[in-house]
């Protein structure tokens, strides 16, 4: 599966912002698909994560309260609702995806190496 991030920009503290996450060549209602980013100087790390059916999901502590992941099966797309964003959350985000067989734990939707197909990152910059 392919996929396509978009729906980053600069926004102030406090404010909004939801990134898509657009998958095509693959039966999308199969995959569960994760959010993960990456700031200037740091590792990419884990965001949020969604089974294939939408009913179950996994936040990153920083993130708990603040993001909702959602997916949209008839449109091929996945969502992340960012709300009282900080300028800590200022990153690159990505979106990846796996087929849901490979997270026998929930756990491990958490794990880069569970993803196998990632999109091309939409920055994120959130200023005080």
């Amino acid at each position: 599966v392919q996929l396509q991030a978009s729906g980053g920009g600069s926004v102030q503290a406090g404010t909004s912002l939801r990134l898509s996450c657009a998958a095509s060549g693959g039966t999308f209602s199969n995959y569960g698909v994760g959010w993960f980013r990456q700031a200037p100087g740091k590792d990419r790390e884990f965001v949020a994560a969604i089974f294939r059916s939408g009913d179950d999901t996994n936040y990153a502590d920083s993130v708990k309260g603040r993001f909702t992941i959602s997916r949209d099966n008839a449109k091929n797309t996945v969502y992340l609702q960012m709300n009282s964003l900080k300028p800590e959350d200022t990153a690159v985000y990505y979106c990846a995806a796996a087929v849901q067989s490979r997270f026998t734990l929930r756990l491990m939707t958490t794990w880069m190496s569970k993803y196998d197909s990632w999109g091309q990152g939409t920055l994120v910059t959130v200023s005080s």
